[in-house]
This record gives C-alpha cells, sequence and structure tokens, in this order.
C-alpha cells in the first residue's frame, strides 16, 4: 500500500491497565523506551503502566507520563519496523507524545514536562469546581453560542472540538451544567459529562498556562524533522520555537481536532495511525471521513498489520 499517511497520538482519558505490556513483551525497542522511562523520572513508570490500578493510573502525577510512555512504546516498535509516516499529530497530551517522535523534544524532557503539566493543570482549580461535558449533535458554533449565552459571569467554553457533532465544553462546574441543559434544548442528541480531574483547555488553566512556560523554556527544542500539526493553530509547527510556543498556549486554548485532520487531509493525507492506548481518535476520525482508513497501533498485533500495509 502507498499513501501519504499521519500517526495520530492519544491524549490523556486512554489510559488503561496493562498498557504496553504486550508491547514490551514483544518489541525490544518498547522494553528499552520503557526502561528510559523510568530512568528519566527516577521511578517505577513501567509498572504502573503495566500493573497500575484505575486510581492509581489516575492520579494526577502519573496520568499524563504513563499515556506518554506507553504511546512510545509503540511508536518506538513501528520506528524500527520502518513505518515513516508524513506527519504527526497528537490530541492535547497527544502532542508531546508527536512532537518526541519527530525528534524537537527528546523523551525524557518530555516525561518531565507532562508530569509536571499534569500538577499544575490540577493546581489551577480546586477539585470539584471545575467540569467538563461532550455535546453530541450541535457544531462548534450552535455551541460557543449558548456557552455565550449561559456563563452568567462564569467560565464555560468549548473545549474540544472533535468532531463535526462532538464538541467538548469546560469551565466552573454550573456553568457547564447550564451548557449541557442548554445544549438539549437546541437539539443536542446527547450531553455526557466527563470524568476528569479539572476542566482543561479552557481559560480557567491560564495559570497552569503561565507557569508550563518557564519550564518549557528552560528545555531544547530542534525543528521537527517530520510535520507536526499544532493543536491551537490546526496547522504545523516549522520551527523547535513554534513548538515550544504552541505547547504553551494549548493549556488553556481549545484543541482543534477536527480541524487538524482536515488540514492533514488537504495536505495529501490518505490514511492515519492512531499509535498507543485506546481507540478514541480512530473514531474521531471516522465521524469526519468515515472512508478514509485508519489503523490502530496500540498493541502487537496492529503494529504488525500496519508495518505489513504501510511500512518504506
Amino acid at each position: 500500500m502507498s499513501r501519504r499517511f499521519a500517526c495520530l497520538f492519544p491524549g490523556q482519558g486512554s489510559q488503561r491497565r496493562g498498557m504496553g505490556l504486550a508491547l514490551a513483551e514483544h518489541y525490544a525497542a518498547s522494553r528499552e523506551l520503557f526502561a528510559d522511562a523510568d530512568r528519566a523520572l527516577g521511578r517505577p513508570l513501567a509498572e504502573l503502566c503495566f500493573n497500575g490500578s484505575a486510581e492509581e493510573l489516575a492520579l494526577t502525577r502519573n496520568t499524563q507520563p504513563t499515556v506518554l510512555a506507553a504511546s512510545l512504546a509503540a511508536w518506538r516498535a513501528l520506528a524500527v519496523g520502518g513505518l515513516r509516516p508524513s506527519a504527526f499529530a497528537g490530541h492535547s497530551l497527544g502532542e508531546y507524545s508527536a512532537l518526541v517522535a519527530a525528534g524537537t523534544l527528546n523523551l525524557a524532557d518530555a516525561l518531565r514536562t507532562v508530569e509536571t503539566r499534569g500538577l499544575l493543570m490540577q493546581q489551577a482549580v480546586p477539585v470539584g469546581q471545575g467540569a467538563m461535558a461532550a455535546i453530541l449533535g450541535l457544531d462548534a458554533a450552535q455551541v460557543a453560542e449558548l456557552c455565550a449565552r449561559v456563563a452568567d459571569g462564569e467560565v464555560v467554553s468549548p473545549a474540544n472540538l472533535n468532531a463535526p457533532a462532538q464538541i467538548v465544553v469546560s469551565g466552573h462546574r454550573a456553568a457547564v451544567e447550564r451548557a449541557g441543559e442548554a445544549a438539549l434544548g437546541a437539539g443536542a442528541k446527547r450531553v455526557v459529562p466527563l470524568d476528569v480531574s479539572a476542566p482543561f483547555h479552557c481559560s480557567l488553566m491560564i495559570p497552569a498556562a503561565e507557569g508550563l512556560r518557564p519550564i518549557l523554556d528552560a528545555i531544547p527544542f530542534a525543528d521537527p524533522g517530520t510535520t507536526v500539526y499544532a493543536n491551537v493553530t490546526a496547522a504545523p509547527v516549522r520551527t523547535g520555537a513554534e513548538a515550544r510556543a504552541a505547547l504553551a498556549r494549548q493549556v488553556a486554548e481549545p484543541v482543534r481536532w477536527c480541524e487538524t485532520i482536515q488540514a492533514m487531509l488537504d495536505a495529501g493525507i490518505e490514511c492515519f495511525v492512531e499509535v498507543g492506548p485506546g481507540n478514541v481518535l480512530s473514531g474521531l476520525v471516522r465521524a469526519l471521513r468515515r472512508d478514509v482508513p485508519v489503523l490502530q497501533a496500540g498493541e502487537p498485533a496492529g503494529i504488525e498489520t500496519a508495518l505489513r500495509e504501510l511500512a518504506a
């Protein structure tokens, strides 16, 4: 199969017990990735991925580095097998995985940064004061309008523009609840409250973004060796400096995922590979374009399929 394809990396929420275990058992490159991750953080991150409970994996200091490590363990196996994508993108946290895969960030810096990122995001809003909810059946313009209408002095805004009719809102808990009720009144099919520890990707995260910026400024960013699309612009970053700036903005700004996938399609991407735990991103691609092939490469069987069909 000769196709221009892109690799997509999942974000927070894809964590699950056992992620990466089969990869480590099958691929030396994946085992080495987990060993590198343990050394970078000075703690047994691999053991958390393989055997951590749901409660442990949900802890702020664990969630983001474990997902990043499991995603990059899958990528290492694909890269050693000869997979050479035309582009990368990652959903929220997954953008760090994309930048590591593209050679812009090194693994140790990425792991330490996302560990701190999770803590900063949790500290920005006291537990219980924020919320997020997925609104299904309305488009981005409709959701933005109803958020503005029901805010009533609080924060509620589109946070993840995931698919044409799947928009996640984020903000103060009461305002998010009002937005959900207004969405149902406007014809939304469903409103699904999300089990999250903080209201990500809204203006309540500005303190986290400000705390993250000097951390990002202190680590080196190389120019991407392969095109990487940024969440905040839905466009490629051309330099390391652009990649750093996009990550700093990303914490408190919406994830423009639907636009990102469309931009990749417009640039000639014909197929996508979801690299890492879960299959959420595959579903979002299909919600936009059902005719576009999507492969899942989070486990050995999927990795072998991707290598067989797409490796040069």
